[in-house]
């Protein structure tokens, strides 16, 4: 059976309309578990099939991981390669232009990609060139204010511009360390569309077909970004009632930006629900529907009406903690679960300590989503700065870290008298160490002993300038460790446990394996140096790890986090007043901050496939005193019929309490991967 015969087998009839409309702009209201992803892929297989060249079509998302899986659904219903087909997150898009083109805005196209912890530190060594106190320092919130500042969501006024030098020193040393932050990554590019119409031209002559997914979640820049690429053929995808990311710069008004700028839009909307039961659905219909800014819509299952919401009143956080891992056995025992069906969701990660507590008293496995990146622990950080120094010399940030690491003579003054001389001369510090090799005997700053120290530095980096091309990037890198000695440097940094220098040391070498699976993979024609740097950087945290280790464990996130996830089985911890709505983003954002808290809510009501069971506590404790707690005004949104109050659970018969223990040790040792 052809693609086009089997559509109308796979798709109900609003999906089959999404999937076959593709001339003109079009608006999908995708809501909850409706089968967004399978839209999205079978219409871009459509338009293949109807004879458009993969190259014409650009899809844009939010995670690496969306992008991989709709591109992995495509091949497999195409079963064509589809090497020009580009689907890709807006930031990885942004890099793509930018590397083609950034020489036009006055960088090199080797430039470096800041993380956060890149941005701190150079924020920080710009305010300390300022004489900023370190009272007057907060990096974060300083990295907060710069981001919106250029990204458009804030502007200089009184009560921030004493930050205006500090930014324009920011934006100065980016440029001299020829480096761009998250935020470039998406204006960098508009700038350079306006000031360069032919780049713009190009880009636009070749990409004819657009889709955006998760639209409600795009900031005011990534719509610029694609309504300057975009004429008539584009397709957005989203639900604004999970538009959950405002104080990312997300803007669900966008949906109605898209219906002014792009006139004669088609308005397809999916409401059957695939995932949820009736009840669960109803529920979230019932709260959704207090919001007042929205598209009208109503989700429906054909999964049947399901067992009712459970509402449990527990006396206090670690009571509740009991309830939930208590209720998590109770289940498995009853309805042959494994752990990694359920989803235990809180609106703040400072819920978790209890949480967790009960998780281990009851020697039940579980996995938290955030925690610390593989890519941002310090012994991976360092071999990844080395290699950052190796891509681009003038990445100041990397090779401060790395100038002294392992320890090679090179102490704080040399390093200040290669700044000093950086800053006489306006070069970077790289141009600053090789004028200092090159000077005479008489005019060099440093002792003739420090000068051998930076030039077998320098000696080391250039020696290395193989990995830029060519095959064998994870034999090279592994050279470079011994070269440098690290695991030495490391029995040195914890001379009372080899064991901990052990362990960081089996870091690196997974790291240096998993690079090596990289260019061993035929996909990846691109295996240079400066590819693995962009991948690494722009994985999401959620992408990092391969997920392996988290089979047969119970999944605990916050509510942001568990976005575009599904489980059988959901917990929803602290539906209280201050918690969720959230305290501080009701204070700072009056009635829009409530409808985005009761969209957070919605958004964690419909991750439930099966059961739903909401804790709300009577009292909690809050900083160093126990308050009173008062239920979440989303709890007498739910419809009454829907819900059925927790009892306490009763104690477990001798009989029970075998058939549990044999289920838990299933559970260990046949652990399965949650559908997402």
């Amino acid at each position: 059976m052809s693609l086009e015969e089997n559509l109308k087998d796979e798709l109900n009839p609003e999906q089959y309309r999404a999937v076959t409309t593709v001339d003109g702009p079009i608006l999908i209201i995708a809501g909850a578990g409706s089968g967004k992803t399978r839209v999205i892929t079978y219409r871009i297989a459509h338009m293949l099939e109807k004879g458009i060249p993969q190259s014409q079509i650009l899809a844009l998302t939010f995670t690496n991981k969306a992008a991989k899986e709709m591109s992995e659904r495509i091949k497999g219903l195409t079963g064509k390669k589809l090497q020009n087909l580009t689907v890709s997150t807006f930031h990885a898009f942004g890099v793509r232009i930018l590397r083609q083109d950034i020489e036009q805005l006055g960088f090199r196209s080797n430039f470096s990609i800041y993380d956060e912890t890149d941005r701190s530190a150079l924020i920080k060594e710009t305010g300390r060139e300022l004489k900023f106190t370190a009272d007057a320092l907060d990096v974060y919130k300083i990295g907060c204010l710069f981001s919106d500042i250029k990204t458009g969501r804030k502007n200089w006024e009184s009560a921030n511009d004493m930050y205006r030098s500090l930014y324009e020193g920011y934006q100065e040393g980016l440029k001299l360390y020829n480096a761009v932050d998250f935020d470039d990554l998406i204006t960098l590019p508009i700038r350079l569309f306006r000031e360069h119409p032919d780049v713009l031209a190009r880009y636009k002559e070749r990409y004819r077909y657009l889709m955006v997914d998760e639209f409600q979640d795009t900031s005011h820049q990534q719509y610029e970004m694609m309504r300057l690429l975009a004429d008539r053929n584009v397709a957005v995808v989203g639900d604004d009632d999970q538009s959950i990311y405002s104080w990312r710069g997300a803007d669900y008004q966008n949906i109605i930006n898209f219906e002014k700028d792009f006139p004669g839009v088609t308005e397809i909307r999916l409401e059957q629900n695939y995932r949820s039961t009736g009840t669960i659905l109803a529920a979230a219909n019932g709260v959704i529907k207090h919001n007042t800014n929205r598209k009208d819509k109503e989700l429906w299952s054909g999964n049947g009406s399901g067992r009712p919401i459970e509402i449990y009143m527990p006396e206090n956080e670690a009571a509740e903690a009991d309830f939930i891992a208590e209720s998590i056995q109770g289940i498995c025992a009853e309805e042959k679960r494994h752990y990694d069906e359920f989803g235990v969701l809180m609106r703040a990660n400072t819920q978790s300590r209890p949480l967790e507590e009960a998780f281990l008293e009851n020697n039940i496995p579980y996995t938290m989503s955030g925690g610390t990146s593989f890519f941002e622990r310090k012994e991976i950080k360092d071999i990844i700065s080395y290699l950052r120094v190796i891509a681009n010399h003038d990445d100041d940030i990397n090779l401060l870290r790395i100038i002294n690491t392992p320890r090679r003579g090179i102490g704080r003054s040399t390093i200040e008298s290669v700044n000093k001389v950086a800053g006489t001369l306006g070069v970077s510090l790289w141009e600053a160490l090789k004028a200092i090799i090159a000077a005479p005997e008489d005019e060099c700053p440093v002792s003739a002993g420090t000068r051998a120290d930076l030039e077998a530095f320098t000696s080391l980096i250039e020696g290395n300038k193989s990995m830029l091309g060519g095959k064998g990037l994870s034999k090279k890198v592994q050279a470079l460790v011994d070269d440098i000695n690290y695991f030495d440097y490391l029995i040195g940094e914890y001379p009372k446990s080899e064991k901990a220098a052990r362990f960081k040391y089996m870091n690196i070498e997974s790291l240096i394996k998993s690079m090596e699976q990289w260019e061993n993979n035929p996909e990846h024609e691109d295996t240079s140096l400066y590819a693995y740097l962009n991948r690494i950087t722009l994985l999401s945290r959620d992408d990092l790890d391969d997920g392996e280790e988290d089979k047969g464990k119970v999944n605990l996130m916050t509510v942001h986090a568990s976005k575009g996830l599904e489980f059988p089985v959901i917990f929803i911890a602290g539906a209280e007043e201050g918690l969720m709505p959230h305290a501080r983003a009701v204070e700072e954002g009056g009635d829009t901050a409530v409808e985005e808290e009761r969209r957070l809510f919605y958004v964690a009501v419909t991750r439930a496939r099966d059961r739903l069971l909401i804790s709300s506590c009577q009292h909690r404790r809050r900083m160093q005193a126990t308050v009173e707690c008062e239920p979440s005004r989303f709890l007498d949104e739910i419809p009454a019929n829907l819900v059925k109050y927790h009892e306490p659970s009763k104690e477990v018969g001798s009989e029970d309490a075998h058939e549990m223990l044999q289920n838990m040790l299933k559970n260990l040792a046949h652990p399965r991967v949650p559908k997402l």
